[in-house]
């Protein structure tokens, strides 16, 4: 077993170079830190990135490897890949705190000085020389990459005022203004977005990934660094733009690719983990919303997956799994809305007719091909809604259509609902409606509470009367019954008298 020193507790940190133990905190690189920390919790079975979900077997153990092996990582992967948290929680692999030279702009290890400041300082003040105590948040920096980025913000630049003040030579160590990556020393430096860094800046990044030191104009600086460096990119700008020069993507040595959750149950299990659904009741009126039927929270997870392999949906753009997250937030607070309005608890309770305010969620999470254009944002995020409907409803309830010896029998099913409605019944639904009218609205229709008992069954009468609605989604969404968007609530008839009506 791999054994850890224990970190003191900040009070009880050393204050002086003079009571530091070069055996309990000796300069050591960060990369071996952090392997030590990833073998320490491999070995203790402790999860390497808690709250991570759907990568345990694909990303986490390549990410482990690659940090095992002390490489420089690109995340390589779609929007909403939790790319850029995995990035913030390799931070956990660092020590609690490590010393440092105060005003040092490399950080130096005090029993390892880098720059010439530090160096001075030591010399000057011997063993009496206070230390700085630099904690994991310290250690970790990061960088959106953008067109504008310039060497002198990630590597440094020579300050010809700080030269003349001080009669320094340009080459001078002391006459560098340091970036943000030299600054990073002893740290974790994340760059975001890798493909949109200008190539020319790119090519800044070259001798830091490989020899671990870096140039400033004309003047060779040799400071060895010690920083890892973990790049982000999106695979459309990766490999159809091609702005990641090929001698950066050579000297990065571990290239990992992330995904989306490939099951239905990871999808869930992230959005439970990320959306703020418990709201704290600050209208006095509001109180806690019941808890959502599940099957609406499968349909909010179904939307983000059709999008992914809807033909209006830019496949090469992805669809974020923010998605989903925004469209839980959404739901709770058109709960929550109502139940303000209403003044009464039990109207906080989610209806599948309360999805169509989850449309804003959709319409800026999905770019569009030519053809999703055409048609329209908000045509192609109710087009996604309605066949997350009736994914869920094929789930739950037998097909409308089927082929074989029972085909009759399993079609009956539905008959007492759909001759209801092809007796010239209309079933109109207002969002505002209380919990009684909208189950009893709902109750007009014969056998259409079997069904949801028999192949929905629910425990709450709130998950009921939802189950009912899903029914005439479902066949909505199979053509056989005609569904009308209207103000605040929506109404459903027969689809074969509204086509009649039409031709007339």
């Amino acid at each position: 077993m791999l054994s850890l020193p224990r970190t003191l507790p900040r009070e009880e940190l050393p204050r002086r170079l003079g009571d530091l133990d070069p055996e309990r905190f000796p300069p050591v690189s960060v990369r071996e830190e952090i392997r030590r920390k990833v073998a320490a919790r491999l070995q203790s079975g402790t999860p390497l990135f808690p709250g991570i979900v759907g990568y345990d077997e694909t990303v986490i153990p390549q990410l482990a490897n690659a940090l095992l092996a002390r490489h420089d990582v690109i995340l390589l992967g779609l929007r909403g890949q939790a790319k850029t948290r995995l990035c913030r929680m390799i931070a956990e692999f660092l020590d609690e705190a490590v010393p440092a030279v105060p005003g040092c702009p490399l950080r130096s290890h005090p029993l390892r000085p880098l720059s010439r400041f530090a160096e001075r300082r030591i010399a000057e003040e011997g063993s009496a020389l206070p230390l700085a105590w630099l904690g994991r948040g310290e250690r970790y920096a990061e960088k959106l990459a953008t067109p504008d980025v310039t060497m002198a913000d990630l590597i440094g630049d020579v300050d010809p005022l700080k030269a003349a003040h001080r009669k320094l030579d340009l080459s001078d160590e002391e006459a560098i203004h340091f970036g943000i990556i030299p600054r990073t020393n002893r740290g974790i430096f994340n760059v975001n977005e890798l493909p949109d860094l200008a190539p020319r800046i790119q090519v800044g990044l070259l001798n830091v990934l490989e020899e671990r030191d870096f140039q400033i104009r004309g003047f060779p600086i040799r400071i060895p660094l010690d920083v890892l460096l973990i790049f982000t990119a999106n695979p459309e700008d990766y490999t159809n733009r091609g702005r990641i020069i090929t001698p950066l993507k050579d000297r990065i040595a571990s290239q990992i690719l992330t995904h989306y959750p490939r099951t239905l149950e990871e999808g869930r299990a992230i959005t439970e983990a990320e959306a703020w659904q418990v709201r704290d009741g600050d209208g006095a009126a509001a109180g806690p919303p019941q808890p959502i039927p599940d099957f609406i929270c499968d349909i909010l997870e179904e939307i983000a997956r059709e999008g992914r392999r809807s033909e209006y949906v830019d496949q090469s753009s992805g669809v974020s799994a923010r998605l989903p997250i925004a469209a839980r937030e959404l739901l709770v607070s058109q709960v929550e809305r109502r139940a303000l309005r209403g003044g009464a608890r039990a109207a906080a309770a989610a209806r599948l007719l309360d999805l169509a305010h989850v449309i804003p969620a959709i319409t800026g999470k999905v770019e569009l091909v030519y053809e999703g254009e055409q048609e329209g944002s908000l045509k192609v995020a109710r087009h996604l809604l309605g066949s997350a409907c009736r994914a869920a409803f094929d789930r739950h309830f037998p097909d409308v259509i089927e082929e074989g010896s029972d085909a009759k029998k399993k079609a009956d099913r539905y008959k007492p609902v759909l001759d209801w409605f092809a007796a010239g019944n209309r079933l109109e639904l207002a969002e505002e409606m209380s919990d009684e009218e909208y189950r009893r609205t709902l109750d007009q229709v014969p056998g259409l509470r079997d069904l949801a008992d028999k192949f929905l069954p629910q425990e709450s009468p709130h998950g009921v009367a939802a189950a009912m609605e899903l029914v005439l989604e479902g066949l909505h969404q199979h053509s056989l019954l005609a569904k009308e968007e209207v103000a605040m609530g929506a109404s459903y008839s027969d689809m074969l008298g509204v086509m009649l009506k039409d031709l007339e």
